[in-house]
């Protein structure tokens, strides 16, 4: 069994008192579109037993709302932005002991572990940011990061990304390091199964300052950017830090390189299965190899990472990006 285990977790009255979160709802109006929850006109979404059934796994009565609108797997990402850090959800703070520091900073900051999903029950209620928590809309709760702060969430088993903005606190459970809103884990594709295996990266301003050039670009269309230098830093200690491999495997004959050459490149996702990265390389070969240079998989700490490059330029690099029409592997560009 599953378990849906929350922010909040038997904590409303404490969280209050600690300005995490409000204790006043006003819930948001679930009922006006869509359907039964869990159902679409073509069928996309998972069937869920409904809130406060006894099945499904969820904590209590939390759950999927009373009616699902149509065309949440169209939801775009949220859209990064340079926003200063909010004075009340920032401050220290004890829940079941445990004291939680939240990041000021702009250190790197890069993570693995299960991450679950809120919905219903808190749908409506004041997030630790003071705004409204809208399971419709591409959101997170994380323990230590900044509020508000974006992340890129990569799904470990299928290698689906998504990117969210950061405004509650949780969840508060040992084996959970991020809550995501109910449409954030449905484009994950994990939403039937209440957890996965996710690697969540914080987006700096210099990565959004980026990606906001890149989108208001001719020649270099809104694609992600990261540079990979240093190693992410660890504040929770769950995960050890990701570092870029120095070998790379090609395909299943498991052929090694020597440290790739310096340049921009495509990532096509993390997976935990180096026979989950060859599929996609595979596919990806088939259907744009003559755009993508060099795909290979290359193992980093328990990962397959999917890359083609290098591409002479940044610009480059886009301009392929654009045009791989591959909706299990969007890409970003890694300078290396």
């Amino acid at each position: 069994m599953h378990f849906n285990l929350t922010h909040k977790t038997g904590l409303l009255t404490l969280l209050c008192a600690l300005a995490l979160a409000g204790c006043s709802s006003v819930p948001l109006d679930s009922t006006s579109t869509g359907k039964a929850a869990g159902k679409s006109k073509a069928g996309t979404y998972p069937v869920l037993p409904p809130a406060g059934s006894g099945r499904g796994g969820y904590y209590k009565d939390d759950g999927p709302g009373d009616v699902t609108p149509e065309g949440l797997l169209d939801t775009p990402d949220a859209e990064p932005r340079v926003e200063p850090y909010s004075t009340r959800g920032n401050k220290p703070y004890v829940v079941f002991g445990k004291r939680y520091v939240p990041m000021t900073d702009e250190r790197p900051f890069r993570q693995q572990g299960r991450g679950s999903w809120y919905g219903k029950k808190f749908h409506g209620q004041k997030t630790s940011s003071g705004e409204p928590y809208d399971m419709y809309q591409m959101s997170a709760a994380h323990p230590t990061l900044p509020i508000p702060s974006y992340a890129r969430v990569t799904n470990l088993s299928n290698g689906k990304q998504v990117i969210v903005r950061v405004n509650d606190r949780g969840p508060f459970h040992s084996s959970r390091v991020i809550d995501l809103s109910y449409t954030a884990a449905l484009k994950l594709g994990y939403i039937g199964h209440g957890s996965a295996s996710l690697e969540v990266e914080r987006l700096l301003p210099a990565d959004i300052e980026q990606i906001l050039a890149n989108k208001g670009s001719a020649s270099s269309p809104a694609v992600a950017t990261e540079t990979v230098s240093a190693p992410a830093v660890e504040t929770n200690a769950l995960t050890a830090p990701v570092m870029p491999a120095a070998v790379a495997v090609e395909g299943n004959a498991g052929k090694t390189s020597a440290v790739p050459a310096s340049g921009f490149y495509l990532q096509f996702g993390a997976y935990s299965q180096a026979a989950n990265a060859e599929v996609v390389r595979a596919r990806l070969a088939q259907n744009a190899g003559y755009l993508l240079p060099q795909l290979r998989v290359e193992p980093s700490n328990n990962l397959y990472r999917l890359y083609s490059g290098p591409f002479a330029s940044r610009n480059e690099a886009a301009a392929a990006a654009v045009q791989v029409q591959e909706p299990v592997a969007k890409p970003f560009i890694v300078q290396r």
